[in-house]
C-alpha cells in the first residue's frame, strides 16, 4: 500500500536541446517546443487533479521556466518554490556548448555514450579558458552556493548524484514525511540520480534510463520510501515512447 505520492518532471526541450548541444550548466532558455511542453505536462497533471504543497527546482531558467509554466497550468502560481544548485543538471565539463553528433563522429558514439550514460566517468574538465567559464563560474546566482570546493568542473552521473541525494535525503524526505504533496522540476540527470536511488537500479541498469522533456512521472511510496509505483508518466503511451526514444538518439552521430 502507497503512503507517500511526489511527482517530477523534466523540464521542457531547451534551446541547446534543439541544437543538440551539451548543456549542463550554461543557463540555456526553452525553446519553443519547450515552452509547449511545459504547458502540456501542466495540462496533464491539470487533468488528473493533482495540487501541491511545495515544489522544489534548479537554480537553472529552464527548470524554472518550466515549473512556472506547469504551476499556472493547476492554477498555482503562487505555491512556495525552494531552489537549490543540487538539482542542477550534472556538470558537462569541457563538452559544454559542443554539439553532440559532432562530439559523436570525431570520438566515436561509443565515447560520448560513456560520457553521457556511464555511471561514473566524468567528461575531460572545463578550464578557465572554456567559453563558457566565465559565465557559469562567476554567475551571481551561485553566490550562496555552492562553495569554491563544492563547484565542479565536470561531473559524471555518481558525482550529480553525490550532491543531489543529500537534498534528497535532507530536505524533500522529511517534507513528504510530513504529507507535504511535492512537485520536483528539475533535469535529466538529477532527476536519474533519484530515479536510481528509489527503484534500486545498478550502475549499469542506469545507463539505459531515458527521461523525456516535459513530460511528468508519479512515484508511490510505502512506508520505507520503497516504491510501490515507479516511474508512471502522465501521458499517451506513444508519446512517451517517442520522448523516449528522441532523448536516447541525441548522442549519435549524423549519417
Amino acid at each position: 500500500m502507497s503512503t507517500y505520492k511526489i511527482v517530477m518532471i523534466r523540464h521542457g526541450e531547451s534551446e541547446w536541446n534543439m541544437e543538440n548541444k551539451f548543456c549542463g550548466w550554461y543557463d540555456a532558455n526553452l525553446s519553443q517546443k519547450g515552452v509547449e511542453e511545459a504547458k502540456a505536462g501542466g495540462q496533464a497533471l491539470a487533468s488528473a487533479g493533482y495540487q501541491f504543497d511545495i515544489a522544489h527546482t534548479s537554480l537553472l531558467t529552464r527548470a524554472q521556466v518550466t515549473l512556472a509554466s506547469v504551476l499556472a497550468e493547476i492554477g498555482q502560481k503562487e505555491l512556495s518554490v525552494e531552489k537549490t544548485w543540487r538539482l542542477n543538471e550534472r556538470h558537462y565539463g569541457a563538452l559544454t556548448g559542443l554539439n553532440k553528433a559532432e562530439t559523436a563522429a570525431k570520438h566515436g558514439e561509443e565515447q560520448v555514450k560513456i560520457w553521457r550514460r556511464s555511471f561514473d566517468v566524468p567528461p575531460p574538465p572545463m578550464e578557465a579558458d572554456h567559453p563558457y567559464y566565465q559565465a557559469i563560474r562567476k554567475d551571481a546566482r551561485y553566490a550562496d552556493g555552492p562553495s569554491d570546493a563544492e563547484f565542479p568542473s565536470c561531473e559524471s552521473l555518481k558525482l550529480t548524484i553525490g550532491r543531489t541525494l543529500p537534498y534528497w535525503d535532507d530536505v524533500i524526505v522529511p517534507q513528504m514525511k510530513a504529507g507535504k504533496r511535492i512537485l520536483i522540476a528539475a533535469h535529466g540527470n538529477s532527476l536519474r540520480g533519484i530515479v536510481k536511488h528509489l527503484d534500486s537500479m545498478s550502475d549499469e541498469q542506469i545507463m539505459g534510463c531515458n527521461l523525456p522533456t516535459g513530460i511528468p512521472f508519479v512515484y508511490e511510496l510505502d512506508e520505507n520510501l520503497k516504491p510501490v509505483v515507479s516511474m508512471q508518466f502522465l501521458g499517451d503511451e506513444e508519446t512517451v515512447r517517442k520522448a523516449i526514444e528522441s532523448v536516447a538518439a541525441q548522442g549519435k552521430a549524423k549519417k
